[in-house]
């Protein structure tokens, strides 16, 4: 039957209930599968990445919001094909990220509905990140990295520090921030959720980007003051987003360099998701910046993963892949590795708190 020739007759905004069940329910039965299928299914897993990257780019959960619309539609709309996009959304309905309401008309599913960009916790700019083609080309080279123990970034681009590329290529660099204040949000509500802020007078937020952590931690005790630390250029548009949280009032934004110096004036100290960029020497530099500058009643909290022992399974071994692909010293580091990193910066490690994303808060005191 021809795509247009195809009607529907009522739209909602998780379409089809009992076709998304459906789907989950044969992604779950698909989830034991024979060894072989099972290593066949890890295999082809950039297939499904891919898929959605193109949907991502295509802003097609953005057009679904309002409810399920035609291929045509969503092709015209979006500037596709209509039988290449039908034949993507197809795959991607069948492993839960989408659903088919009826022949040729597509809904959001509840995973679907983090590929819209307006939505918290937004996963679509992540998608795009991943598979934009400085990313791709960097995980292609995963050969010479393991042969080597050069960065793939540093191979393919002459640069020390995946940063540098970014700063260099506009468009790449806005797609990697937006996509970084997404994953942000997700972890820094899992944090505020996890660890128990109050009694804090002013938290100090180093390479805090644009301010979602300090933003929310500043959003959920309103008698804390904060001061949000970073590259001159980046707190430079960090205004705005503290504004529309309601914290500017409440939050300094500082410019300098923390391999240099960091602010003084806070009580609490928070690092998120940097540490892990930098190698042992680095960390260290910077976290005796810190010390310098921390109360002896003071505290640091570090949010990062921590690498499990064993056979365990966690987001930060295939991350540490990642790092060594991009990065000339960036790992992910077990608990014993953090623990000594801290002591050669002046720090002891009290307790590590879990919380509902792959980050856990280490929290530290100056000795």
């Amino acid at each position: 039957m021809p795509i247009s020739e195809v009607s529907v007759s009522e739209t909602t905004l998780f379409a089809n209930r009992e076709a998304v069940e459906e789907a989950t329910s044969q992604v779950v039965q698909n989830s034991t599968p024979s060894p072989v299928m099972a290593l066949n299914q890890l295999i082809t897993a950039t297939w499904i990445s891919q898929a959605i990257y193109v949907t991502a780019s295509l802003g097609i959960a953005d057009l679904l919001k309002d409810g399920a619309r035609s291929v045509e539609d969503l092709a015209q709309a979006s500037g596709a094909k209509p039988i290449p996009l039908y034949r993507f959304l197809r795959a991607l309905a069948s492993v839960g990220v989408f659903t088919e309401v009826t022949p040729y008309h597509f809904g959001l599913t509840e995973m679907a509905y983090y590929l819209r960009s307006d939505v918290p916790n937004s996963l679509r700019y992540i998608s795009m990140m991943l598979s934009d083609q400085w990313h791709w080309n960097a995980w292609g080279d995963v050969m010479h990295v393991v042969k080597t123990g050069q960065p793939a970034m540093q191979h393919l681009y002459q640069i020390d520090n995946t940063f540098e590329f970014l700063s260099k290529n506009a468009e790449s660099g806005d797609i990697f921030n937006t996509a970084m204040v997404g994953w942000a949000e997700t972890v820094h509500t899992a944090c505020v959720d996890a660890y128990d802020f109050s009694g804090i007078q002013t938290i100090v937020d180093i390479a805090g980007g644009y301010g979602t952590l300090i933003a929310a931690i500043l959003n959920a005790n309103p008698s804390m003051q904060g001061i949000l630390f970073d590259q001159p250029h980046v707190v430079a548009k960090a205004n705005d987003l503290l504004e529309s949280r309601g914290v500017s009032d409440r939050c300094k934004t500082l410019g300098g360099n923390f391999f240099e110096s960091v602010p003084s004036g806070g009580d609490t100290y928070i690092m998120s998701h940097i540490v892990h960029d930098w190698g042992d020497h680095e960390c260290i530099q910077f976290l005796r910046n810190i010390r310098q500058v921390i109360p002896a009643h003071g505290k640091l909290l570090i949010v990062d993963q921590v690498v499990p022992s064993g056979n365990t399974p966690h987001f930060s071994k295939l991350m540490d892949i990642c790092m060594m692909i991009m990065y000339v010293a960036g790992k992910e580091r077990t608990e014993e590795e953090f623990r000594n990193l801290f002591e050669a910066a002046g720090f002891r490690l009290v307790r590590i708190l879990p919380t509902s994303s792959p980050m856990s808060i280490l929290e530290c005191v100056p000795v």
